[in-house]
């Protein structure tokens, strides 16, 4: 068995690897891994270092949309599982361009790939964004496609495309949406590293607007293994959800990570909100617990485990903290200033 795992030297993709490398998905046990990856700022080898001599595993840098380079790299019967994806909201406010190149035409590259080469599964890896905001409630599998960001329109697209690939073709395509990751190896522009790493080296962290937009907050190692389980037993041309199970408000978010860092709320600033800011995302999963899937982490231990991580390696955060999100706020503090405590 051959899976290729694009976008694995990222933060969830990186996770799902090495747990499929250490034994952690029974199903694939032995399989090879060939992790395609731009290695962009988002992409970092180190995440891989612990599987980097497994026996199989290959890292191979490039681009999703290099066509020969995907095509060099399927076999007939390979699993695709497309992780590669610009995720930032900020940034896609900002500038658009990398996200329809990476999130559009770098899956309509991968689908081509795969069919013209007779891969098996292919694997969309998605976001609850896609779906827009929801006041009450939650979104099922069927509900409507209303992205607001350049970001969440993206991945839509990319959806689109997978699903018809599906339809017209035949391929295997799976799709998985996911509520927001957080833990190890997450990049600091994203908000609990950022706040993380802000407040450690005591400095103020930018809250947007009234903090009151709302998410459902799903660990990394449960999404995994809901990615695992789809690609194990998910039906062809069916979405799947993957949520945590705890949604809290931003300001919740950032009462909890003030206590687990030592800090009060003085050390927060308010900032002016972003752009198309969605108030709230709910994912409805039982069409993937019905397969079995649960999370198993529990949200107040997974955040302090994931505090614990980037208290103990500020030599992996601090160089990623230099990137600054383009779209920040006036006085939102650059990143760039952030550095680990002495």
């Amino acid at each position: 068995m051959h899976l290729l795992v694009t976008g694995g030297a990222g933060f969830i993709g990186s996770t799902f690897v090495r747990a499929l490398l250490t034994g952690a998905y029974p199903a694939f046990a032995g399989a090879a891994v060939t992790v395609l990856d731009k290695l962009t700022y988002a992409g970092n080898p180190a995440n891989l270092a612990a599987v980097a001599d497994r026996p199989g595993f290959r890292l191979v840098s490039g681009d999703i949309a290099d066509a020969a380079l995907v095509r060099e790299l399927l076999t007939p019967g390979s699993l695709v599982v497309n992780f590669a994806a610009e995720t930032h909201v900020d940034r896609s406010i900002a500038d658009a361009a990398s996200f329809v190149h990476t999130n559009v035409t770098g899956t309509h590259v991968l689908l081509d790939a795969a069919l013209e080469q007779g891969a098996g599964r292919f694997l969309q890896v998605s976001t609850d964004e896609v779906y827009g905001s929801i006041d009450s409630g939650s979104w099922t599998e069927s509900s409507p496609l209303l992205p607001n960001s350049p970001y969440a329109a993206s991945k839509t697209s990319a959806d689109l495309l997978a699903l018809s690939y599906f339809r017209t073709h035949g391929l295997d395509v799976t799709i998985t949406r996911c509520s927001n990751n957080y833990g190890p190896h997450q990049h600091p522009e994203k908000l609990i590293p950022r706040f993380t790493v802000r407040l450690l080296a005591g400095r103020s962290v930018p809250l947007y607007g009234d903090g009151r937009h709302i998410r459902d907050w799903l660990h990394v190692d449960d999404h995994c293994r809901g990615i695992q389980l789809a690609l194990e037993r998910g039906e062809s041309g069916a979405v799947y959800h993957i949520g945590g199970g705890t949604e809290l408000s931003n300001r919740l978010l950032t009462r909890e990570l003030l206590a687990t860092c030592g800090a009060d709320w003085s050390s927060v600033r308010h900032v002016a909100d972003r752009k198309g800011h969605h108030r709230r995302y709910s994912l409805d999963d039982s069409k993937l617990r019905a397969l079995g899937y649960r999370p198993r982490v529990e949200f107040a231990e997974g955040l302090r485990a994931t505090v614990g991580w980037y208290r103990a390696h500020p030599d992996w955060w601090a160089p990623r903290a230099a990137y600054e999100t383009p779209y920040a706020p006036a006085g939102g503090g650059h990143p760039a200033s952030v550095h680990p405590p002495k």
